[in-house]
């Protein structure tokens, strides 16, 4: 683990992510730069593939599937810095014809994308029934992952997945949970309680860990590598990861505001003054 540059990358995909959303005049910021040290985490030290060599099936690798499509800048933003498209290609983001959509898209065929996601509440479905595939095809030693918004939960698929998850033993697969505690309208204590989500998923039979900073990358990192040690142990495996949204900039920190506002070129430029250059190489003018 080279912590100094994970932490130089985190900086770097949070300027991607920034001008990204103000360079389309749209997008979510809030919860892609709160999910950053998650996402960088799992593509740079904890998960298998083979980014040169992408198919849809992804034999012999692990596999991610992102429930909250919405945070699709930082996705985009990985997946291009872990090989699997140019670095360039971000500045065509949201825009008529392009392959990184406002959410993720399997028309364009991207590479690192295996579903469209962004109606909340079916990537623990589909995460499920590709952690039952791999059983099926006997790899054993893959693992399936997913990202969903703690706002997600209010989906009523999302409790139907779970229950099954916990009742037919799916225990290839880890499920995270980005727990900023906003939504789009709101904190998610007044829209809509969560409650203890901890003791709801265990009372499902979920094998559940809790990080409470997620924006540690270090400690993102080792919660991924705990759950990945409780694999194959006859429980599905949920993270609790408590972020900030907007995490890095101080105005949209903790604001539910920029969960889906994009920066003007004033913010914009704040934005980038907080956030130290450096590996450079931006694809924008």
């Amino acid at each position: 683990m080279n912590v100094r540059y994970l932490k130089d990358l985190c900086f770097q995909v949070r300027r991607d992510i920034l001008r990204m959303v103000n360079h389309a005049k749209s997008g979510h910021p809030g919860g892609s730069l709160g999910c950053t040290e998650y996402f960088v985490a799992l593509y740079q030290e904890v998960m298998r593939y083979n980014a040169k060599k992408f198919t849809m099936e992804g034999k012999g690798e692990d596999l991610f599937f992102l429930s909250n499509g919405h945070i699709s800048p930082v996705y985009y933003s990985v997946l291009s810095r872990s090989g699997f498209f140019s670095i360039k290609e971000l500045s065509t983001f949201r825009k008529l014809n392009s392959r990184l959509q406002g959410h993720p898209s399997v028309h364009r065929k991207l590479p690192g994308i295996r579903i469209s996601s962004g109606s909340l509440g079916q990537g623990m479905s589909v995460s499920i029934g590709a952690a039952l595939s791999k059983k099926l095809s006997k790899e054993f030693d893959t693992i399936i992952y997913s990202l969903h918004g703690d706002g997600e939960l209010n989906e009523g698929q999302i409790w139907e997945a779970a229950l099954y998850a916990g009742a037919r033993k799916i225990d290839n697969y880890i499920a995270t949970v980005d727990y900023n505690g906003l939504q789009i309208d709101g904190a998610t204590d007044d829209v809509l309680p969560l409650g203890d989500l901890k003791k709801k998923f265990q009372s499902f039979d979920w094998n559940v860990l809790e990080e409470f900073n997620g924006n540690d990358i270090e400690k993102v990192i080792n919660i991924l590598k705990k759950a990945k040690n409780e694999i194959g142990k006859g429980n599905p495996i949920l993270i609790l990861l408590h972020t900030t949204m907007g995490y890095g900039v101080d105005f949209m920190s903790g604001k539910h505001i920029w969960h889906g506002k994009s920066p003007n070129k004033e913010e914009l430029d704040i934005s980038l003054s907080q956030l130290p250059e450096r590996l450079g190489d931006y694809p924008f003018s």
